[in-house]
């Protein structure tokens, strides 16, 4: 499996990315090399593994998780650092990443961070993927509609809704309409379930989502 497995690398060394793309091919993975977050976010590649090093300075992996999201795709993170810090590999893990390894690599440990985020990735690739593309929809829509959603998923009716957001139950149509229309969802559990499965993906729980009270 592995000759079939792309490995996206970030780093900013070019001598880091040469290192890494050799330890990868000397383990039968392909490898795509990248300078920086925004390279690998402009390719959106939508197959494979990405191994990414943790730049603090460009908001970590969480804000490389993030912006692949945003981009509409999500591959398993290996992350990487010279000398990692036990909190940085904290945050590391709490913004997605599945491992963290110190560079220059072990191959051992890497060959073993690399089989385990293939696994992870079967497991968690179509409920991730998922998750991204609900949370790509539901950017589109506005402030009132995204509350509209919110308050719909809570289980509130257009009157309910209305006084909720003290406006009335023609407008709460029309946003629903809109909203509806922009997440192609033909009912309203169709709404509900893009937005359960966005909630998830971004570690949000259902159950924190509350009707606000009404008069």
């Amino acid at each position: 499996m592995a000759e079939d497995t792309t490995v996206h690398i970030v780093a900013l060394s070019s001598q880091e990315r040469a290192d890494q793309a050799r330890a990868c091919y000397a383990l039968g993975f392909h490898a795509e090399i990248y300078s920086n977050y925004e390279e690998l976010v402009a390719a959106a590649p939508r197959r494979g593994l990405v191994v990414a090093q943790d730049i603090a300075e460009r908001g970590g992996i969480g804000e490389l998780v993030a912006r692949m999201g945003a981009g509409g795709f999500w591959l398993p993170v290996i992350a990487t650092a010279p000398a990692p810090d036990p909190h940085r590999i904290v945050q590391a893990v709490k913004g997605g990443a599945l491992d963290y390894l110190a560079s220059p690599f072990d191959t051992g440990m890497l060959a073993t961070a690399l089989r385990r985020a293939l696994d992870e990735a079967q497991l968690l690739g179509t409920a991730r993927r998922q998750a991204v593309a609900a949370q790509a929809r539901l950017a589109t829509l506005t402030g009132r509609e995204s509350e509209v959603l919110d308050l719909l998923v809570a289980g509130a009716s257009n009157k309910m809704i209305a006084r909720a957001l003290q406006i009335s139950p023609r407008t709460v149509e029309i946003h629903r309409a809109n909203m509806m229309a922009k997440l192609d969802a033909h009912h309203a559990a169709d709404a509900v379930r893009l937005r359960l499965e966005a909630a998830m993906g971004a570690g949000r729980s259902a159950l924190s989502l509350a009707v606000p009270k009404v008069a």
